[in-house]
């Protein structure tokens, strides 16, 4: 047995380890901006934390390896305790995403560091190679969180920022559209309907992310 539901079993440990990481940062940095605008919700719950079994949700994490997506647990903000509602709602919703892009910039940064500076020829082929797919899974998949998180459906980062943007009145719409949010989401997912919205920016735009930010600090550090 090679694969688990399609999934090269060699994989899954990078995979396990990237989603640790990756989905402990993103809540907590929606917990600590949350925080820095005066909302300690997240943190009389304890979320304000790095400790992963805190914030990880054992089904979304389990879909990640089956379906391809998932989720952790969300962190609980209550906005009356901004002074500027909207604003600090913008960037609480942008944290989570943008601490996904900041991992992927860390994971080729270090890379290329340790590339550029010899700290890799020591290793064996077998070794490098697995060092260059946990690099490369790790950057990919912080890439797609932080595309995937920006998207406009309910309960998304991008959907609620739409809503801090939008003005009052259509954000009242907006509110009641949430229940349908999921469903909208899941027939994009796996319907064919997928091949002209959803997948085309999760197939080729994330591999276009991730190559840009790999060709940046290549050239940073290659010359």
């Amino acid at each position: 047995m090679d694969s688990f539901f399609g999934l090269n079993l060699e994989l899954i440990p990078y995979l396990a380890i990237t989603l640790i990481i990756a989905f402990t940062l993103h809540e907590y940095a929606h917990a600590f901006v949350a925080y820095k605008f005066g909302d300690p919700t997240a943190k009389n719950q304890g979320r304000l934390t790095l400790a992963p079994h805190v914030h990880l949700d054992p089904i979304g994490t389990i879909l990640i390896f089956i379906a391809g997506f998932g989720w952790a647990k969300p962190v609980p903000v209550n906005r009356f305790y901004f002074k500027k509602p909207r604003l600090a709602g913008i960037l609480v919703s942008l944290a989570g995403p943008l601490s996904n892009l900041l991992l992927a910039c860390i994971g080729y940064f270090l890379y290329f560091f340790m590339l550029s500076f010899g700290l890799l020829d020591g290793l064996s082929v077998s070794m490098l190679d697995k060092v260059e797919m946990f690099v490369n899974v790790f950057t990919r998949l912080n890439v797609l969180l932080f595309i995937f998180n920006l998207l406009p459906f309910p309960p998304l980062d991008g959907y609620r920022i739409l809503e801090d943007l939008a003005p009052a009145n259509l954000r009242a719409r907006m509110t009641r559209l949430e229940p349908f949010g999921i469903i909208i989401f899941l027939v994009l997912i796996f319907t064919d309907l997928g091949d002209y919205t959803i997948n085309p920016l999760l197939y080729d735009f994330v591999p276009s992310v991730q190559g840009t930010i790999m060709q940046l600090f290549a050239s940073l550090f290659l010359r």
